[in-house]
């Protein structure tokens, strides 16, 4: 059986699914719960010290729809806990007492001066939690008032408060990036620089999701009014896939532990994030959907793929994708591929002759009675029949063989990337010509 057990930067639990920093992990009860339900632990909603932090009292969230009301993303307007600092702070002793084998992280969120994070540090430590993750993410609300992404967006900021809290406390410090930002490589080294033990991303996306046409005010509407909130979910996954690669492939921040977020619904998309180099994944999304219980399907899916593929722990898979992922400059040209329909398989709808024959290189042909041909001296193999065909793999991409002639260049395929002095994607070759 595989061994799903997380040790991230000396942080232990069972598992490695963490619920992240949101309404699921705002109070002891839902943490208990969750505990229980076999998540390995939490991120408790994000802390302050502003005693008068007041949510609004109307909708909080904005939600966008797949098929059959399927949530693909959600944007929420809710800011830090609103409950007593105090309160928290018992609630997270009690639980850490009786879940001791949980991992048990703590959200702050204080103004950017350093007696602040002292002060809620100490607070923190006695509590027995067993590290602190600093919100340099949150983009609405909180930002205005000079914390949030308003840090997370400065490196200088970033570097500056992972070194105050890193001196002022034994715990590990965990930096949360928001994804708001051109380049997630630099706020990830400014975090390395001022010591953090490791990074968090993503946080949600700025968004509106909608927009009331009856109020003519975007969703969700207060009173008539409305703002730009943070999105999450399966939606934006593919951004914070990207993020992650970004800091695991990059030479000043490879080997910096990375925390990944955003939009984790399944095990497979975990094992994504664990291949591109996370060492433990949270979720949030998908248990405001669907419930704690989730987590019983990730850990299940996962250990069985590990089984099935002879993976005895994360870390023998961990960073596996990192060496694969590249700068598009240095894709092989003479790798080249075709479409091939499965007439068997193949229920005549359309799909494919019509998205290529208006949106793409005009490459399959439609007979008389409905039968759909791949043009080869047309395509150039950029798969999207695949993508809009209903049939799961009635149409597949068939890799030509070295020696073959490209129909569509009238090029012999090569067995390898070829010269990269004269590569066409060499910018230096390229340049030369």
């Amino acid at each position: 059986m595989a061994d799903l057990r997380s040790n991230f930067v000396g942080i232990k639990s069972p598992n490695p699914f963490w619920l992240a920093s949101a309404p699921p992990t705002d109070k002891e009860y839902n943490v208990r719960r969750a505990f229980d339900a076999g998540w390995g632990g939490v991120v408790w909603k994000t802390l302050g010290l502003d005693p008068h932090i007041v949510n609004v009292n109307g909708p909080r969230y904005g939600v966008i729809y797949g098929a059959d009301r399927r949530v693909l993303g959600i944007n929420n307007i809710e800011l830090i806990t609103d409950r007593p600092l105090q309160t928290n702070l018992d609630e997270i002793k009690l639980v850490k007492r009786d879940y001791p084998d949980r991992a048990m992280i703590v959200s702050l969120m204080v103004p950017c001066e350093e007696v602040c994070w002292t002060d809620i540090l100490k607070q923190v430590e006695d509590t027995g939690a067993d590290g602190v993750e600093l919100n340099f993410g949150c983009p609405h609300g909180m930002s205005e008032r000079g914390m949030g992404a308003a840090v997370g967006q400065v490196p200088d900021y970033i570097e500056m408060v992972s070194r105050w809290c890193k001196a002022a406390t034994r715990m590990p410090v965990i930096v949360k990036l928001t994804p708001n930002i051109t380049d997630i490589r630099y706020p990830a080294r400014a975090a390395l620089k001022g010591g953090a033990d490791a990074v968090s991303l993503i946080n949600t996306v700025s968004s509106i999701t909608s927009v009331n046409l009856d109020e003519m005010a975007p969703e969700p509407t207060i009173d008539g009014k409305g703002s730009h909130g943070g999105y999450c979910g399966p939606a934006v996954k593919p951004i914070a896939l990207n993020m992650v690669a970004e800091i695991a492939r990059d030479a000043e921040t490879r080997g910096l532990p990375i925390s990944g977020i955003g939009g984790i619904t399944t095990w497979r998309d975990a094992a994504e994030f664990i291949a591109l180099g996370a060492g433990n994944v949270q979720v949030c999304t998908a248990a405001m959907t669907y419930g704690f219980k989730i987590v019983s399907e990730m850990v299940s899916g996962l250990s069985d793929w590990m089984d099935e593929k002879g993976y005895g722990t994360i870390d023998d898979f961990k960073g596996r994708a990192v060496p694969n992922v590249t700068d598009w400059q240095y894709l092989n040209l003479n790798f080249v591929t075709k479409a091939r329909i499965d007439q068997d398989a193949c229920i005549k709808c359309g799909r494919c002759y019509a998205a290529c024959e208006d949106t793409s290189h005009q490459a399959i042909s439609m007979s008389a009675d409905r039968t759909f041909e791949v043009i080869d001296a047309e395509c150039v193999a950029c798969n999207l029949c695949v993508n809009v065909c209903p049939v799961e793999n009635c149409i597949t991409m068939e890799r030509l063989p070295a020696g073959a002639v490209d129909e569509r260049t009238g090029r012999v395929v090569q067995d390898d990337h070829g010269d990269w002095t004269s590569h066409p994607n060499n910018p230096g070759a390229v340049a030369a010509e």
